[in-house]
Formats: C-alpha cells, sequence, structure tokens
C-alpha cells in the first residue's frame, strides 16, 4: 500500500481531467509500470459550431487533459491515444464546419504562464 504524500493530495486537488488526478493520486504505482518516454506532450485546439457537438467534443477530451483552458488542451498521449484521439475527432466533427487542430509540444521548453494560469501535471501518469 503506498501513502499519499502532502504533495501529491495538494497536485491531485490542483489536477484537472480524469487522467490527471488518477496520475497525481498513483505516482508510485506508474513509476514501476511505464516509461515517461512512451508520451508525449500535444497541444489540442478546436473551434466547434454546434453547441452539441462543442459539449461532446469537449466532453471527451476532459478524460486526456493534463492542463489548459476552454478549447486548448495540454495532453501526454502515446502514439496509440494519439491515434484512438485523432479517429475519436474525426468522427465528432463536421468538416464543413469545425475545426480541430493536433500540435505535438517540446516538453523541454518552459512555459509560461499569465494572470491565473498554472502549470499542467507533467510528473506522472496512470492509465487504468
Amino acid at each position: 500500500m503506498y501513502l499519499l504524500t502532502e504533495a501529491h493530495s495538494n497536485a491531485t486537488s490542483r489536477a484537472r481531467g480524469k487522467l490527471a488526478a488518477l496520475a497525481s493520486a498513483h505516482a508510485p504505482v506508474y513509476r514501476h509500470c511505464m516509461s515517461d518516454a512512451a508520451r508525449n506532450l500535444f497541444l489540442v485546439c478546436y473551434d466547434i459550431c454546434s453547441p452539441k457537438r462543442l459539449y461532446r467534443v469537449h466532453k471527451y477530451l476532459l478524460g486526456y487533459r493534463v492542463g489548459g483552458q476552454k478549447s486548448f488542451f495540454e495532453c501526454w498521449l502515446t502514439p496509440a491515444e494519439l491515434r484512438e484521439v485523432r479517429q475519436t475527432l474525426e468522427r465528432l466533427l463536421e468538416p464543413s464546419e469545425d475545426r480541430a487542430h493536433i500540435f505535438q509540444l517540446d516538453p523541454r521548453m518552459k512555459s509560461e504562464g499569465l494572470g491565473v494560469a498554472t502549470q499542467p501535471v507533467t510528473d506522472v501518469f496512470l492509465i487504468v
């Protein structure tokens, strides 16, 4: 049984999205199961005309995000997860009205936040 440290419980309270909260809570288990090298950092952005489609895409991407705001999500994805996200977005979007972009980011670059911006949770990830 692993005990949560104060840092982990603080990270869990700040975490956003299902994966971020799980990752923070299960940090010790994750460290033994998966290499961080298996994931890459992506910025997933979308502009959707229909409120119904917007809700569906937003709800879907909440499961992958570790940071971001409104229609811009920072996601750590494996190649298989990236394929799944692309395929699901293709299915959910209306090509003649909506658009989505997926940008691969360099995780070594320091991000700069202004205002109430917070750094994404990047220390651990766990998929159950």
